[in-house]
């Protein structure tokens, strides 16, 4: 099954190449069902994962530059399983909502590089294929912001592109200097997560190597005070590029913050968790208060991403079964519920050319399917019981409560907060009468859009209402990632902690 691993990488890759061969009137139907096939592949994965295993399956591994230690090694287990099936999912539903757009055939294909890429990064264990997909992410990104923004998208990409390059550079460091310190102890190159799992590294070292790696992942979240980048590229790209770089390239931070620093830096994760959390929490609040203070429909979707980002961290740093199992699970509900957000936002724009609050008023009454899409989608943002933002929110949050309860309460702050722009949002938008005359003669949701939308509202209701068959095989990933983390900690202090918010220092 190793080989279905490789393919799912290599196919949007290949569908890209061939893109440049179809006819530009065909372009977007090829699109749809590149990444229809690609969607196939990455629940094939899921069909074949064996969900009450913890380890990596499925691995395949062949050598790119084996005096090194480099091979294209793949693998898949619990946590990347679900954001590889987020990745291929979003891609699909973008494609679906695209409207008419120039140069849509190299939007097409920037797109389908886009997802390889994405992929590539959830499913690579060795760390230099791991960096390579990492970096070149940035490339379609940066050209879909830059060829198909508003009128500062110049500006919005290269910020973007300097940000989130810049970190990953001092990420890149941190990955040779680990590479070198394996070799000093072991004889042997190797770039291998796997055999990097197993060296005990100094607790000095650790902390400079989880300096490296924390800013290379806090920068792509954004963290705060690393965030300003992100409103400036939502606010200039198109909508297909908000959608994707909310519901899964952000989600790349958060998943190097499980996958890499937890088992390989374990002392000097709790050294720095209460930093951490902190920023956090200024992130969730802070975030949130801006977003309050908007007009603009997109910036205020922006702002409330950076906000549950906040939490999805808060939930990782809990260390503990509940926390990172909902902080993983969060990741994907976030994906979906902001991915929708972002589409909705774009449905009233490509109507109005504009995002404005103050330019409607009344929407409900002449765009009824609209504002019933955009209601639900809405109360899975805010997390609302039964919802898919609700389980992703309380397991986190009720993680965390064990580490600390005082910043799990300024955390839950920022879901009261949340609560509160959101619906200033859908009132000011939807409530009350038509001010504005265009208004009046608006369209409601077109098939198109439908198609694109309803997938997104169904997963909302569905998994807030069972989430088992996802939440399952993530918890089982968890529980191995922490029983590394535990193995690999050489403070005793760090072990005490480890099992005090994980409940075991209580027995």
């Amino acid at each position: 099954m190793g080989y279905l691993l490789i393919f799912t990488v290599i196919f949007p890759a290949l569908a890209g190449c061939l893109g440049f061969l179809v006819q530009k009137e065909n372009i977007k139907i090829y699109g749809i069902m590149s990444a229809f096939f690609e969607l196939l592949l990455s629940l094939a994965i899921w069909f074949f994962f064996d969900a009450d295993a913890s380890t990596f399956q499925m691995i395949s591994s062949f050598p790119v530059i084996p005096t090194l230690g480099i091979h294209y090694t793949l693998g898949v287990d619990g946590i990347s399983l679900f954001l590889v099936i987020l990745s291929t999912f979003i891609t699909l539903i973008a494609l679906i909502g695209l409207g008419e757009m120039k140069s849509i055939k190299n939007l097409v294909i920037s797109i389908l590089f886009l997802e390889m890429t994405m992929v590539g990064v959830f499913l690579s264990l060795d760390m230099i294929i791991f960096y390579l997909f990492w970096e070149l992410s940035l490339v379609p990104m940066l050209y879909i912001i830059g060829a198909w923004g508003a009128d500062k998208r110049i500006y919005a990409a290269v910020k973007f592109f300097l940000y989130t390059f810049a970190g990953s550079v001092l990420m890149l460091v941190g990955i040779l200097y680990f590479a070198f310190l394996y070799h000093k102890t072991s004889g042997v190159w190797s770039f291998s997560f796997l055999d990097w799992q197993t060296l005990d590294v100094p607790f000095g070292v650790q902390l400079w190597l989880f300096g490296a790696f924390f800013l290379g992942f806090a920068i792509k979240v954004p963290m705060f005070p690393f965030h300003t980048w992100l409103p400036y590229a939502h606010g200039q790209a198109p909508t297909v590029g908000s959608v994707i770089l909310a519901a899964v390239l952000l989600k790349m931070g958060t998943y190097g913050f499980v996958r890499f620093l937890f088992p390989l830096f374990p002392d000097a994760v709790v050294y720095f968790i209460t930093p951490v959390a902190i920023l956090s929490v200024i992130m969730v609040i802070y975030a949130a208060l801006i977003a309050f203070a908007q007009d603009d429909m997109k910036q205020v979707v922006a702002y409330s991403s950076i906000s549950h980002m906040g939490i999805i961290i808060l939930g990782a740093f809990a260390l503990n079964v509940e926390g990172v199992s909902g902080s993983v699970f969060f990741m994907i509900s976030h994906g979906i519920v902001s991915g929708a957000l972002f589409m909705l936002v774009g449905v009233i724009y490509d109507r109005r050319h504009t995002k404005l609050m103050s330019e409607f008023g009344g929407l409900a009454s002449v765009m009824p399917l609209y504002a019933t899409i955009f209601a639900f989608v809405l109360m899975g943002s805010v997390g609302l019981p039964l919802t898919i933002g609700f389980v992703g929110e309380f397991l986190s949050l009720v993680g965390f409560f064990k580490a600390s309860w005082i910043l799990t309460a300024f955390g839950g702050l920022g879901i009261i907060l949340g609560a509160v722009y959101m619906l200033r949002l859908y009132r000011k938008s939807f409530f009350g009468k038509l001010t504005h005359k265009a208004n009046e003669a608006l369209a409601d949701l077109s098939t198109r859009e439908i198609c694109a939308l309803v997938p997104l509202t169904a997963l909302v209701i569905i998994l807030g209402v069972y989430p088992k068959p996802v939440l399952s095989p993530i918890e089982k990933s968890v529980q191995s990632v922490l029983a590394i983390m535990y193995e690999n900690a050489q403070n005793s202090d760090t072990k005490i902690y480890l099992e005090k918010v994980s409940g075991k220092g209580e027995r």
